[in-house]
């Protein structure tokens, strides 16, 4: 790992206001998603219209729309979840339009009724409102036959499902990219605290623990696309390719995950010993090895071929990892910063394929 400089460039003014790139990205990212919610609202509306003649069939277009979403999670479940929601407000709806009819109060008391049932119901409040809109949609605007909208949202959700299995967004690329984020993170982090203990530098140190603590969120990002692609990959003729990919992502992710958590360890530690100011050239070519291994665990999401690479580099590491005999006579505090790097080099190795017990067997006994 090369040390990188602790501050760039950041557009200002008004390039930073007119610059369309984050706006092509984000729709760029919703291509697939946007190509799902046309073809099922469409389809949707055609068949409640032309097949079944409904005068006005607005729910079997607005279900759809409401359950697919731009939403990074497009899991079947969710889709589901939404879909049953907004059939709960639909049915409450028409019960009560059979039974008292049109009005003002009318629509209060389908409101209140509608809320309170889809909360008993799921503890999700976004099930909660996808109902309560679907029952005002149906107090508010008039229809013929009663239950017609219940029908139509049916077709609607039936619809969602569909394309979601045979219209399927990429799982593997949404998970790739999340990959990517959390490692040049990571990367990130590590450089700003390998170059605080070449330098004995305590606010780099500082600077590297907060990058390193601001990573979680991204960490939460892949799992959820992890999971997502997963999930659409078992229901899609289509994806059944992906299946081994996203398994080895999942194995890949959940290693990286406690190894986050291992890195801040890590990082208190660095913040800790930087505090006198002294450099340690030592524990920063270690710590800068052990994230150059990281980065060829990156490249071998692409390249599976790649992935020996960094378990041999890892392995190298870790051979080294006795802290008396890697620094005799050091104070305790840099033998403990050398002692928290052995469960990173752990989790990383459990990252390239190994099992536990035998990652923890490549590190010395101390």
């Amino acid at each position: 790992m090369t040390d990188t400089p602790s501050t760039t460039a950041i557009p200002t003014g008004w390039r930073r206001r007119v610059d369309p790139r984050p706006a092509l990205l984000r729709v760029r990212d919703s291509g697939i998603a946007i190509v799902q919610i046309v073809v099922a609202a469409t389809g949707a509306y055609a068949f409640a219209a032309y097949v079944l003649g409904h005068p006005a069939p607005l729910l079997a277009a607005t279900v759809t729309v409401s359950s697919l979403g731009l939403v990074r999670d497009a899991r079947p479940r969710r889709v589901l979840e939404t879909v049953v929601g907004m059939l709960v407000g639909i049915l409450v709806a028409e019960v009560l339009l059979l039974v008292a009819g049109p009005g003002w109060w009318q629509l209060a008391l389908a409101l209140g009724l509608t809320l309170a049932v889809a909360r008993f119901l799921s503890a999700q409040a976004s099930f909660a409102i996808a109902a309560g809109i679907q029952a005002l949609i149906v107090m508010i605007i008039p229809a013929g036959a009663p239950f017609v909208r219940l029908v139509d949202g049916v077709i609607g959700g039936i619809a969602a499902l569909l394309v979601t299995a045979l219209i399927p967004r990429n799982p593997h690329r949404a998970a790739l990219r999340d990959a990517r984020a959390v490692f040049a993170a990571l990367d990130s982090a590590a450089a700003a605290l390998v170059q605080a203990l070449r330098r004995g530098d305590r606010l780099r140190a500082e600077r590297g623990l907060e990058k390193a603590r601001a990573i979680q969120p991204l960490i939460d990002d892949w799992r959820s696309s992890v999971e997502s692609g997963t999930a659409v990959a078992r229901i899609s003729p289509f994806l059944r390719r992906r299946r081994f990919e996203l398994a080895r992502q999942e194995r890949v992710r959940a290693s990286v995950e406690l190894a986050y958590r291992n890195l801040r360890v890590v990082a208190r530690r660095v913040v800790y010993l930087c505090d006198d100011g002294r450099a340690r050239p030592v524990s920063a070519d270690l710590l800068a090895e052990i994230f150059r291994a990281a980065h060829a665990l990156a490249d071998s999401l692409d390249d599976l071929t790649l992935e020996p690479q960094a378990r041999a580099t890892l392995m190298a590491v870790a051979e080294h990892l006795d802290p008396e005999k890697l620094l005799p006579g050091a104070p305790l505090g840099d033998l403990n910063l050398i002692g928290a790097m052995r469960p990173l080099v752990v989790d990383l190795l459990v990252a390239t394929g190994m099992t536990a017990g035998d990652a923890r067997a490549a590190v010395p006994r101390i």
